[in-house]
């Protein structure tokens, strides 16, 4: 700094017995905007327009998109959208192919027991599990920027999807349907979510066109662990009369947990000996070794594959004692080879389902964009959350023709894929292959499974959700604002709907935000001895109070909801109007506005942007203040705040004279006009 204009040499110690300033400090004129500008910045640009004019962004992003129809340009928009252009070159074919491999084959595994349970869960036939674990996968691997995260079918998805899908296409009351009615029941079923999966592939294309990404901000982590811990409860329900062996229809809407729970408690003496024996088998398998994964992870090379041992059995056991025939044990039955054809879903269906296509857009981007983001800070590589809008987007639009339903990034798989080697999207191409092997040759041997060995399969698949709870005392400890949210939206989606939950969460997160901005403490500061900080005035008894100055620090953005507020706080700090006298006591010591204040100081630091309603405040402020006889400085204005302010008249009010670089520039000037003998120039 001491090149400036008006910049000095440091004083003596012997001329250092004021404390007021520090020792060997170097002084200098106090800096406005102005004299900034005119020093630093451009020399043509007038102070009052600091804010860049929208023709000239306008004009900049043309430009940008301009250069991108070049050769150059495409190429590089190209790279942008196909990730494996960027990463396949570079790819360690010695060090990473045998990990993306096994850890491939061994998320395909899973996939195909899993997949076929969760179709269960939407309320479709199986083998459309079985291809929403194929093409998703397929999709993403070539468009996603995930390297860690394996997407197919997932089970809060599925309830979502399988809730909208029984209100859209409700089984008939009588429930005894022919052959070919269950066929056309499920044809329509297979329909719907087909429908659904278009809807939202289709909203998160939208968002990726208008760039909105950053929405996945909107769904903190409180909101999202709790939306899924929530609706495992609502899958551990809704399995349970395929556990006991009850033909009950399924319950939706508001307080369907307490009314499936009521109609299996009164159906209970009618359960199946046979399949509650079955089930009770298989979770004594699943269990364990979901546990024996979790504890041993570092030191198994692969993870047991649980699920598929308990198909394998429970079909050979089946098969061998005649289940089906003997007693009436529901099996999964023929699964048709190869693929359906593909075909749009109807869409005249489209406006009857946007209302649940939204919520599984925001749950699909929210969850994936987060998994993708905490394996991506884990492993030092970044993701693009507009691309992910994008592969997600396309993933669901053309799965949808497969007649796949709505899909994401799986928490459990994910985790299996990582623990299992994973190195990099490569893996969903070995997972697609155990699939499509399926789906070709292997699916004969899948006729006899029990669909309540499906039904354990999506609770075993639940353990991480529910083990999400374990986080509260910590997250108590943390923030109680956070655990708050975290109640509020367990219980409303508990007790509600995962649609409704969802919402309430996102409701209430937001109002918390809005909450602690109303909260706030405006701090009065005063200076520390020997140095040039500016400190509040509460934290030690020894900083210097200035008679007449006061420096107040309002430390959030000003807007129409705290507009009120802030011309509360000013009026009790100035002793303008009746505020003072209305207002009850606040930050800073009794004598804080003893004594008439001839100057006041705003560090506007921490107002991180300003509405039109907030920016009149400030100008009706100056207004007061100038007819009061107060001297009023800005100090630290963010150039969108100093544009907004400028635009509502502020310049009309104040003098660009008025409007500093930093608080102790505006202190400075403050000091100069409070002791006209005293310093004219600021410490740096």
């Amino acid at each position: 700094m001491s090149g400036l204009p008006g910049a000095g040499t440091s004083p003596g110690l012997g001329e250092a017995s004021d404390l007021k300033f520090p020792l060997g400090a170097k002084f200098r004129e106090p800096l406005t905007e102005a004299r900034f500008q005119r020093l630093f910045g451009d020399a043509e640009q007038a102070p009052e327009l600091l804010a860049e004019p929208r023709s000239s962004r306008l004009c900049r992003r043309w430009r940008r998109l301009a250069s991108a129809c070049s050769g150059p340009g495409a190429w590089r928009l190209l790279r942008a959208r196909l990730p494996p252009l960027r990463w396949l070159p570079h790819y360690r074919w010695r060090a990473w192919l045998l990990g993306d491999a096994v850890a491939g084959v061994t998320v395909g595994i899973v996939h195909v027991p899993q997949g076929m349970a969760f179709a269960l869960l939407t309320s479709v036939p199986p083998v459309f599990g079985l291809y929403t674990s194929f093409f998703p996968v397929l999709i993403y691997t070539l468009l996603g920027t995930g390297r860690h995260l394996s997407t197919g079918t997932f089970a809060v998805l599925s309830l979502m999807t399988g809730s909208a899908v029984e209100r859209l296409v409700p089984e008939p009351l009588g429930g005894n349907l022919s052959g070919i009615e269950r066929e056309q029941l499920d044809a329509q079923r297979v329909g719907s979510a087909a429908a659904l999966a278009f809807g939202s592939g289709a909203l998160m294309l939208g968002m990726f066109a208008l760039q909105l990404g950053v929405l996945s901000t909107f769904l903190s982590e409180p909101v999202v662990k709790a939306l899924t811990s929530g609706a495992a409860l609502h899958v551990l329900v809704s399995q349970l009369p395929s556990l006991l062996g009850l033909p009950l229809p399924r319950q939706i809407g508001c307080f369907s947990l307490f009314k499936t729970l009521a109609a299996v408690l009164t159906a209970l003496p009618r359960s199946s000996p046979a399949e509650m024996t079955i089930s009770a088998l298989s979770l004594a398998l699943l269990v364990p070794v979901k546990e024996l994964n979790v504890r041993f992870r570092d030191k198994l090379p692969t993870p047991i594959p649980g699920e598929i041992v308990m198909v394998l059995l429970a079909s050979v056991l089946c098969f061998t004692s005649s289940l089906d025939t003997r007693y009436n044990v529901q099996i999964v039955g023929l699964l048709p080879g190869g693929f359906p054809q593909p075909h749009l879903p109807d869409l005249a269906e489209l406006p009857r389902i946007l209302a649940d296509s939204l919520p599984i857009a925001l749950v699909t981007f929210a969850v994936s964009a987060s998994l993708a983001s905490i394996y991506a800070d884990k492993y030092s590589y970044t993701i693009d959350s507009n691309q992910e809008l994008l592969a997600h987007g396309i993933s669901n639009l053309i799965s949808s023709l497969f007649s796949c339903f709505p899909n994401s990034a799986t928490l459990a798989t994910t985790s299996l894929l990582v623990d299992a080697g994973g190195n990099t999207q490569l893996a969903g191409l070995f997972s697609c292959i155990v699939v499509l092997s399926v789906l070709l040759w292997l699916g004969p041997f899948f006729y006899y499974l029990p669909k309540a060995v499906l039904a354990c399969i999506n609770i075993s698949s639940m353990r991480q959700m529910f083990f999400q709870m374990q986080e509260l005392p910590q997250l108590w400890r943390i923030s109680r604002m956070d655990f708050a949210v975290w109640m509020v939206t367990w219980v409303a989606v508990v007790i509600l709907s995962v649609d409704l939950g969802l919402a309430v969460g996102v409701v209430f997160s937001m109002m918390t935000v809005v909450c602690r901005t109303q909260r706030v403490q405006c701090l009065a500061l005063g200076l520390a001895e020997g140095t040039e900080l500016y400190r509040p005035l509460e934290e030690s008894h020894k900083l210097l109070k200035v008679p007449g100055l006061c420096i107040l620090r309002y430390p959030t953005p000003l807007y129409f909801g705290t507009r009120g507020q802030f011309r509360r706080i000013l009026e009790w700090h100035l002793g303008l109007g009746e505020g003072r006298k209305e207002t009850p006591k606040l930050d800073g010591p009794p004598d804080a506005v003893a004594e008439p204040v001839r100057v006041v100081v705003l560090d506007c630091s921490g107002i991180t942007f300003a509405d039109a309603a907030g920016a009149r405040e400030v100008v009706q402020l100056a207004r007061r203040c100038r007819d009061a006889g107060i001297h009023l400085l800005l100090a630290q204005c963010n150039a969108s705040v100093l544009g907004t302010l400028t635009q509502a008249g502020l310049l009309d009010r104040v003098t660009p004279e008025q409007l500093f670089v930093s608080v102790q520039d505006a202190a400075a000037h403050a000091l100069e006009r409070l002791e006209p003998t005293g310093p004219k120039t600021c410490t740096v």
